[in-house]
């Protein structure tokens, strides 16, 4: 759901690799420790084969205010992971006969532009041309307020289409909310009661339901962005994101899940092969997260301040989960190293080194910076100790210094290098390289 200045990259490596059957613990505990002491992550991992846990830790903590510690059963928004649950539960309407794959909405959504070509297989695969929602400008004004279906239905018919349906792949929230209604209405029920009844309950996942405000005293965590310190996120208002991302759970329970779905336990294996199914990279609620030669499948996940990602690999019957409320690293990196422990794979514990600067020299990067070149303009202000970047429309990140007049923003791979003499910012980012100048 979250929604990102620059796209995080969510792929990782390949190479070829032997298996190991249980991981370093020993290792992984110390990687976990750096971590947390130099508050680069507040969060929790886990990692299953054959149905056994390996490994399972939690760092950090789950309310900053009020000093609580994560633990096991700590639980996190999970962001679009809730799509995989939600094509689950389309799937299982399949299967009951209820609606089929490639029939069209027009008898749903007849406000929806193009209803009568749109069909839900298009709504699960992202190939609807509906326009994402969360990319409206304005979104940050009114995602923390709570939205009945018919103010949601008004939203999504007046965003109109980016292309024809089926031309193209191209993520939208939009779409799994559609899912969402659709769901209730053929199922005759409430999206939390069937989740609950053809999910959560058979195959026992105790810490994962649908969410609403969050509730410390529940062992639910909050979120947060490092901005010299852990400050809290604002709250989407869960009636928003719907089957799009409104779920919680922790990495214990999404291991379960993902080895119930691959192991038949909540839908047929012939549907499984259809969400499996890649175009474009991206299946029904899945796509691949490979691993050197490894092939898993599954979703990542963020929204306000938590990110989420699982995986399983069939083929060795391993399954991975991560939940944060607070990074100030790339979390690609933590499934890097926790995978490779699991697979007999060398990882480093990683080094942090310290770069202070005074409140007078971050003041000399403060100011508006635009360009011919680049719609946006990035806003640069400070926030105590800390430097923070915000372009039009879009959310504040962090920036740490790395260098003298140079910053980095890690999670999306940005780097900013400013001239305080000639007043201009250079930022890079995936190999593009993009020339600012102060206003």
């Amino acid at each position: 759901m979250k929604k990102y200045l620059l796209s995080i990259l969510c792929g990782l490596l390949f190479c070829s690799l032997s298996f190991a059957q249980l991981p370093d613990k020993a290792k992984l505990d110390e990687y976990f420790n750096v971590l947390e002491k130099n508050n680069k992550f507040m969060g929790s991992v886990a990692v299953s084969k054959n149905g056994t846990l390996l490994y399972q830790r939690s760092v950090g903590l789950s309310d900053v205010e009020g000093n609580k510690r994560a633990n096991e059963q700590s639980t996190y928004r999970i962001g679009s992971i809730s799509k995989t649950f939600t094509a689950v539960l389309v799937m299982r309407a399949v299967e009951q006969q209820l609606i089929q794959l490639d029939q069209t909405i027009e008898g749903f959504f007849p406000t929806i532009k193009n209803a009568n070509k749109i069909t839900i297989r298009h709504l699960l695969s992202h190939r609807s041309g509906i326009h994402n929602f969360t990319d409206d400008k304005d979104f940050l004004t009114w995602n923390t307020q709570p939205q009945s279906e018919k103010a949601m239905m008004e939203r999504l018919s007046q965003l109109g289409s980016d292309f024809q349906p089926d031309y193209k792949f191209s993520y939208s929230n939009s779409n799994y909310v559609l899912l969402t209604f659709l769901l209730e209405k053929v199922m005759k029920d409430k999206y939390p009661s069937l989740l609950k009844k053809f999910i959560l309950q058979p195959i026992g996942l105790k810490n994962t339901f649908y969410g609403g405000k969050i509730n410390v005293s529940k062992n639910e965590s909050k979120s947060y962005t490092y901005r010299d310190g852990w400050k809290a996120e604002s709250e989407t208002d869960m009636s928003i994101p719907l089957g799009a991302g409104a779920i919680v759970s922790n990495p214990a329970d999404i291991i379960l899940f993902s080895e119930a779905l691959f192991n038949g336990k909540i839908i047929q294996p012939e549907s499984l092969v259809i969400m499996t199914n890649m175009k474009d990279n991206y299946g029904l609620g899945l796509f691949v997260i490979p691993f050197y030669d490894k092939k898993g499948y599954g979703h990542t996940g963020g929204i306000d301040g938590f990110n989420a990602v699982f995986s399983y690999f069939p083929e060795d019957k391993v399954a991975y989960a991560l939940t944060s409320n607070g990074t100030n690293f790339i979390n690609n990196k933590i499934s890097i190293a926790l995978l490779s422990a699991v697979f007999g794979r060398p990882f480093d514990i990683p080094v942090f080194k310290i770069f202070e600067l005074s409140i007078q020299e971050l003041d000399l990067y403060v100011g508006t910076y635009s360009t011919p070149n680049f719609p946006l303009k990035i806003t640069i202000s400070r926030e105590g100790n800390s430097l923070m970047a915000q372009a039009t429309g879009q959310p504040a990140f962090p920036l740490s210094p790395i260098a003298q007049h140079k910053f980095q923003y890690e999670q999306a791979g940005v780097s900013m290098e400013f001239d305080p003499e000639k007043k201009t910012l250079q930022m890079k980012q995936a190999g593009r390289t993009i020339n600012f100048t102060k206003e």
